[in-house]
């Protein structure tokens, strides 16, 4: 997803209390994950309860003093790689209710630097964490983070934001994916089958496609929160596509999930 669209999904996943136990914000090169992650968790520990931070409530005054004593970031500078003994304090410490806020977030940086066994370690407190506690991994390389870790977390991923003009063409096709989507209620599983046959035909450009879809989905989150499970569905779809998963069978199962799920 585009950097907006992201900071939109972190908004409402605030809104509908939806916070999980573990993140990865993950990019590579001219990203934005380490400050979209700050912003995140300043988010979270907010009193206010709402789409994103107030900044008047004693939490955010002291978040952005860098002295909130319910956020705990590790290795906010080093490049140095991340050692057990680090995550050992986390471990001491996790189970320990918040002071000030409702929650309390920890925010690990270059999280590709921790050693496999530091990362055994972090994954024996993602198994089983606190209610309270939300992880976030900040990452520009994930390949080097356990699978089984990354199972336990959800994943936020960033891109480069490289703007491009687009032809009347392409604008056509954007705006018959609005029409669709923006009215996905509407539709039975065999006319979303039908109407999205770009989906299926424009292999080249689905990763844009998926991307403006979810861009809709957001702003209908605002209106009912169930938009943000087919949020998800997309986001799924992404992933198992870059994994060379079968693209016909990746479009078919986002559709109808996206069917099963409108009448939930």
């Amino acid at each position: 997803m585009k950097n907006k669209q992201i900071e939109e999904l972190l908004k409402r996943t605030i809104e509908s209390k939806k916070i999980v136990n573990g993140y990865i914000f993950s990019g590579s090169g001219n990203t934005k994950n380490y400050e979209y992650a700050k912003k995140f968790a300043k988010m979270i520990l907010c009193l206010n309860e709402g789409e994103e931070s107030c900044n008047n409530c004693k939490s955010c005054l002291m978040f952005n003093d860098d002295n909130h004593p319910d956020f705990f970031e590790i290795n906010k500078e080093s490049t140095e790689s991340i050692k057990i003994e680090e995550i050992r304090d986390i471990q001491l410490k996790i189970i320990e209710k918040p002071i000030t806020s409702h929650k309390k977030v920890y925010l690990i940086n270059n999280a590709e630097k921790m050693t496999v066994e530091a990362q055994n370690c972090l994954l024996k407190t993602l198994e089983e964490p606190p209610e309270f506690v939300t992880i976030i991994l900040v990452s520009n390389n994930e390949n080097t983070i356990l699978t089984t870790i990354k199972s336990r977390c959800t994943k936020v991923a960033f891109t480069e934001e490289n703007a491009k003009e687009l032809s009347d063409e392409e604008k056509q096709k954007f705006k018959e994916l609005e029409k669709i989507f923006g009215n996905v209620e509407k539709y039975l599983s065999i006319d979303l089958l039908n109407k999205i046959d770009l989906l299926y035909k424009d292999k080249d450009n689905i990763f844009d496609y998926l991307d403006f879809i979810n861009q809709i989905l957001i702003k209908k989150a605002k209106e009912n929160t169930k938009y943000l499970e087919y949020i998800d569905y997309v986001e799924e779809t992404k992933n198992k596509l870059k994994q060379n998963s079968n693209y016909d069978m990746c479009i078919d199962n986002l559709i109808l999930k996206i069917w099963e799920q409108k009448d939930a």
